[in-house]
């Protein structure tokens, strides 16, 4: 029997198709239907999932006689990345009461985070934070907006490129030199890798080792079904300037070199996220585990009274569309709270609380709880339970530039965005396809290709044509500072087409190893304000000469062979495209990078672990008792590939040390 939620999904997907098209026809009514259809007729024997919004099932309300708490081992929160490993991997052991609250709710019935080329559609929508930077002093003084996702699974739903590239092997044992632990370093910390990765062997990319990358974790990777002539000529021309060819970025062989990516992706062309890897539903069924959505932790709550802050709980609401806060719930960690944005998780008997709120939000809330540089507190009139300088502080990210030319595969993605009759119909035709077979345009994760490198590689930038140093920020000699990222299409900013009839591809230069350090701060002591994000890009000459150096290496790329022939339109004069940038002095293309910066979604470290930051080498808060942080926000330098694969292994690794210690 077809429950009445089925129908709900199937009208919030017609809503979703037809939000696609600019042009409304019977035609274009009746192809939606069939798609539509297809999609909710895949989930209608898909169980119910165990998520809690009914907050007095989990928690007490706050009354005006004192708090009313029910009691948790471990508290989660966020169900972010981490979060959702966390709440997975602590409650295997049968005794451990483990609470998850995430602020967001599911993405599993979130039709575009499923699909790999879907992610634009949430930008901007209700899943989103919404978030804004300051105006960047550096980089035409713009605010920059930075997507971040309100859902289980955290931000790699929003992700454009959602690349399994971990980082170099040097970046982890830089790790481990600056946290004084071993655990860090690559020899040790890769096992967490192989521990979540279940490789899917691909009989197109033959020179992948599948003895190298993990078979039993429950995060699939592999390739995408889709490939676009595009991104195969990048690689041959990527090889032909002098980049090596990589059969697999993640190995002990390092990162540098270029292919086609590694994605999150199942054999059916699904995008994976920890929630569905790691809340399966045999994971909610558990009866030690809940998972609490559409609920915002408001503070960390801690006990002083014996010198040293221990965290005992958390308190927690709602806000409705229209902005209004929902009465205030609290519930009790008696071993740890861990902050794992936007996850509340507790384990064990001695609850120590998590935090996994990533670099915007694990921050945030420990601040608003009290624990932070005690005069930003007190500007705020927050009391101070610890004075803790560093959270906040060491704000990194990986700024991108985009290099866009015209394209002549005759092979255009600008029908993903419809915008008339023929478009709709096309885009029709490949939904269905995916649908289907899971093939087609609509399976591309849309940076198909990449490329890996050194700004000081003697190769691609010869010493007689570029004469001048740049100071070496990488981990070591085999780490990569750039990154070009080969992306079938063109965008004029994030989710914006560069013009809806303009066949185009874009080239993502990306800073891999900055040295500008950016900084969060309160706005307000009220937890639902966003707070002040100054990533300060481009504030060193470092971050520029970079980027120059990787924008001559695309253009270099994109007019090398076989790129002219088959891809790259070397005839266009299109004002929007930047077929006239060899012509640009280093000066010009330096204003041009500090004009386009944007950010790839990966921000990182402002409660980094380390001799000098907020975290000991097991993510303890320092100076505190039952507290620990586990997302992107721990992590004390910038990986040399993209952060994801990091925050998971990050995660099964602190999962290991918290069962050893209460097991």
């Amino acid at each position: 029997m077809i429950h009445n939620h089925v129908f709900a999904k199937l009208l919030d997907l017609l809503d979703v198709l037809q939000a696609r098209a600019g042009t409304q026809t019977r035609l274009f009514g009746a192809a939606a239907s069939v798609v539509a259809l297809t999609i909710i007729l895949r989930q209608l024997t898909t169980k119910q999932q165990k998520l809690i919004t009914d907050y007095a099932k989990v928690a007490r309300k706050v009354n005006d006689n004192g708090l009313e708490f029910d009691e948790w081992d471990f508290i989660i929160v966020g169900g972010g990345t981490a979060g959702c490993v966390l709440a997975s991997r602590l409650s295997e052991i049968p005794n451990l009461r483990v609470l998850l609250i995430e602020a967001g709710g599911s993405s599993k019935d979130v039709v575009e985070s499923r699909i790999p080329s879907g992610f634009l559609q949430l930008f901007r929508s209700p899943r989103d934070y919404n978030l804004y930077t300051e105006p960047q002093q550096h980089a035409g003084n713009k605010k920059k907006y930075w997507p971040r996702a309100k859902l289980l699974g955290g931000c790699k739903r929003f992700s454009p490129s959602k690349e399994a590239q971990y980082g170099a092997p040097s970046d982890f044992d830089e790790w481990a030199e600056i946290a004084g632990d071993e655990s860090w370093s690559w020899t040790k910390f890769s096992k967490y890798f192989r521990k979540f990765e279940k490789y899917n062997p691909d009989p197109r990319f033959p020179h992948v080792d599948p003895l190298l990358r993990g078979t039993n974790g429950p995060v699939e990777i592999g390739y995408s079904a889709h490939i676009w002539p595009g991104c195969k000529a990048f690689v041959q021309a990527s090889m032909n300037v002098g980049i090596p060819f990589s059969p697999d970025f993640c190995t002990t062989k390092g990162t540098k070199g270029t292919n086609k990516v590694l994605t999150y992706i199942d054999s059916k062309s699904t995008r994976v996220t920890t929630e569905s890897a790691y809340l399966t539903d045999d994971v909610l069924a558990r009866p030690n585990l809940t998972v609490v959505t559409y609920a915002r932790v408001t503070k960390v709550l801690f006990d002083a009274s014996s010198g040293i802050p221990r965290a005992t709980g958390v308190e927690f609401a709602s806000k409705s569309d229209v902005g209004k806060v929902g009465p205030k719930f609290c519930a009790r960690a008696t071993k740890e709270v861990i902050v794992s944005y936007a996850t509340v998780r507790y384990t064990l008997s001695n609850y120590l609380p998590l935090l996994s709120g990533g670099a915007i939000h694990s921050p945030q809330i420990l601040m608003i709880s009290g624990i932070g540089p005690a005069v930003q507190l007190s500007r705020h009139n927050i009391p101070v339970v610890l004075d803790a300088p560093g959270i906040g502080a060491n704000l990194l990210d990986h700024p991108a530039v985009p290099l866009r030319f015209k394209q002549k595969t005759g092979y255009s993605f600008n029908h993903l965005t419809p915008y008339n009759l023929r478009t709709t119909c096309i885009f029709m035709r490949d939904l269905l396809r995916y649908q289907l077979w899971g093939t087609g345009p609509i399976a591309s994760n849309i940076g198909e290709s990449v490329a890996f490198f050194r700004s000081d590689d003697p190769v691609l930038f010869p010493p007689a044509e570029h004469n001048h140093d740049i100071e070496d920020a990488n981990s070591g000699p085999d780490a990569p500072d750039i990154e070009i990222i080969m992306c079938t299409t063109a965008v004029r900013i994030h989710n914006e087409l560069l013009g809806k009839t303009l066949d185009a591809y874009q080239m993502l230069i990306t800073l891999l190893r900055p040295t500008s350090k950016g900084s969060l701060l309160l706005k307000s002591a009220d937890p639902w304000d966003n707070p002040i994000m100054d990533p300060s890009y481009l504030e060193t000459k470092h971050d520029v000469d970079v980027l120059v150096r990787g924008v001559r290496a695309a253009f270099k790329i994109a007019h090398t062979a076989p790129m002219p022939a088959c891809v790259t339109d070397v005839n266009s004069t299109h004002p929007e495209l930047d077929h006239h940038f060899s012509n640009l002095s280093d000066g010009e293309l330096a204003d041009v990078v500090r004009d386009r910066v944007e950010t790839l979604y990966h921000p990182m470290g402002t409660c980094a672990m380390g001799p000098g930051g907020v975290l000991d080498s097991d993510l303890r808060v320092k100076g505190t008792r039952g507290l620990r942080v586990c997302d992107a926000s721990v992590f004390p330098k910038l990986v040399s590939g993209h952060p994801t694969g990091a925050v998971i292994a990050t995660a099964e690794k602190l999962a290991d040390v918290i069962k050893a210690q209460y097991s």
